[in-house]
């Protein structure tokens, strides 16, 4: 390719297209001098990113992601997959879940919405409720000061109603969290409660699960059509 390096935006973040045949080594500094040369237009900003042109390995992703962390001010909060099977799969759980909850314009009207899957080590925080479309993979931390969907596997960590908001709600498509907070109250997979007897079910296909606070308690129950008309 004539660039080593090409960056294109997406409506999620930034989609970095590299060499396939350069050593990594040499792409990395390829990788850190394109965005310096766009610190300007990078400055500060919050973006997901996608990787194209050529396969790399989780431990390439993420030194990717602290070179850049280190050395600009742009800050990762995500990254994109790209596999197709995956991406089909999740676009198709989307589209029922949406239909079947009207979540796209609760979404629209009073959060955020993003598609990346947040890796270990990795924390997003947001001000609004959130719909994430990935997964949040163990050790993984999401922050919100409303409501949190996650249109995908919850196997972090899940911080809901962060301002104290003891009416928000966790939902999962795949609920399998190390924790879950609302306002104050805490349950972890640990625990000897509902947590820990979502870990031991074994199914094919996970159904989507909502948890809120009953009594002082998480209660994670599966969700109906008469769910959000309740809560």
């Amino acid at each position: 390719m004539a660039q080593p390096v090409v960056i294109k935006s997406n409506k999620y973040g930034i989609n970095l297209i590299l060499d396939p045949d350069i050593p990594f080594e040499e792409l990395l500094v390829h990788i850190l001098d394109k965005f310096r040369g766009s610190e300007k237009f990078f400055q500060n900003a919050q973006v997901a990113i996608s990787f194209g042109g050529r396969t790399l390995s989780e431990e390439e992703e993420y030194r990717i992601i602290d070179t850049l962390s280190q050395n600009t001010s742009i800050h990762i909060i995500c990254i994109i997959d790209t596999d197709e099977e995956h991406e089909q799969y999740t676009r198709q759980k989307v589209e029922h879940y949406l239909a079947e909850q009207s979540l796209a314009a609760e979404s629209e009207n009073t959060g955020r919405f993003y598609k990346g899957t947040l890796r270990s080590g990795q924390e997003f925080e947001c001000d609004t409720s959130i719909v994430i479309i990935g997964d949040v993979n163990p050790g993984a931390k999401i922050v919100s000061a409303g409501n949190i969907v996650v249109l995908g596997a919850l196997k972090g960590t899940a911080y809901a109603g962060a301002y104290g908001n003891a009416q928000c709600f966790v939902v999962a498509l795949d609920m399998n969290p190390v924790q879950i907070k609302i306002a104050d109250v805490i349950g972890r997979s640990e625990d000897k409660g509902i947590l820990a007897s979502i870990r031991e079910r074994k199914k094919t296909m996970a159904e989507p699960q909502i948890a809120t606070v009953s009594n002082g308690h998480i209660l994670i129950e599966p969700i109906t059509k008469n769910t959000f008309n309740n809560l």
